[in-house]
């Protein structure tokens, strides 16, 4: 997966157009909590479960309502028979939030393939968690951070300096992305608010691809394409990683050279990297 694409969960026209093929979206994100007000969960909830019943080709993860909300049980008892790919859980204060959805979801009988994505970054005490808990889980396929919510707990009047994170959303995202890697799950980035903006979308994300984060959030299918663009290997990258692979497979020690640049097994790792994402744009 490059871009998930947050689709309100109220809305059968834009969740139904959002199937189709042609969007450039590899996932959906259909969301129950900040894009559905109070009063439509319970339509989100049923129009949710029934565009999930649509033919696609895309993965389709479903965005509960927090723990702390009361709506999380109502929202996976009523989405779970459409038989969603995965669990979107924001708001987690720690690796124990998942582990608990993940003992909701073993019983009430999903699939060991339905997955969550956790969004871990959203309180200070989830920072904190980030950089203090083992967040593997067998259900656990990535990680996602956001800005917003983390902003309102911080007292902060902005998060954003010319397009780029202030110093403690820096501090989120970089805590976010080593938990990521450390679990053995996605990095995902988080969304870029302001739509308009391509050329700023862009810029922040080939930083976060360069960084190593595997995909990127989007609220608007006009960003699709640049995040699509930003996560997909250039034909320069894939050469360059075939040609290491070829030369450390042809070397007798765990060493090689390649256009006088010195190379060992993290080039190596990097290259497999490359060309699996390469193999794999969705």
């Amino acid at each position: 997966m490059r871009s998930l694409l947050f689709v309100p969960g109220d809305d059968l026209k834009k969740l139904s157009r959002s199937l189709r093929d042609d969007t450039e979206a590899d996932a959906l994100i259909f969301d129950l909590e900040d894009s559905v007000a109070l009063a439509r969960k319970d339509d989100a909830r049923r129009i949710t479960c029934d565009a999930l019943g649509l033919d696609t080709t895309k993965r389709r993860f479903v965005r509960l309502n927090p723990f702390d909300t009361g709506r999380l049980h109502e929202d996976l008892a009523a989405t779970l028979p459409g038989n969603p790919d995965g669990f979107v859980l924001p708001k987690a204060t720690g690796v124990q939030a998942v582990a608990r959805l993940g003992r909701l979801m073993d019983q009430a009988g999903a699939d060991p393939r339905c997955s969550i994505i956790v969004i871990a970054s959203e309180t200070p005490v989830a920072v904190q968690a980030l950089a203090r808990d083992d967040w593997g889980h067998p259900r656990l396929e990535g990680m996602m951070w956001g800005a917003e919510d983390l902003a309102a707990e911080l007292g902060a009047s902005r998060n954003r300096v010319e397009g780029r994170p202030t110093q403690p959303f820096r501090l989120a995202l970089n805590l976010m992305l080593v938990a990521a890697k450390a679990a053995g799950v996605l990095a995902v980035d988080t969304v870029y608010a302001d739509f308009r903006d391509q050329a700023g979308l862009r810029a922040e994300a080939e930083e976060a691809a360069a960084d190593g984060f595997d995909a990127k959030a989007a609220i608007h299918p006009a960003q699709l394409a640049p995040i699509n663009q930003a996560f997909t290997p250039t034909a320069e990258a894939v050469a360059w990683a075939r040609a290491v692979v070829a030369v450390m497979s042809e070397a007798s020690t765990g060493v090689a050279s390649l256009d006088g640049q010195m190379l060992d097994q993290p080039h190596l790792k990097q290259a497999h990297r490359i060309l699996t994402r390469a193999n794999d744009d969705r």
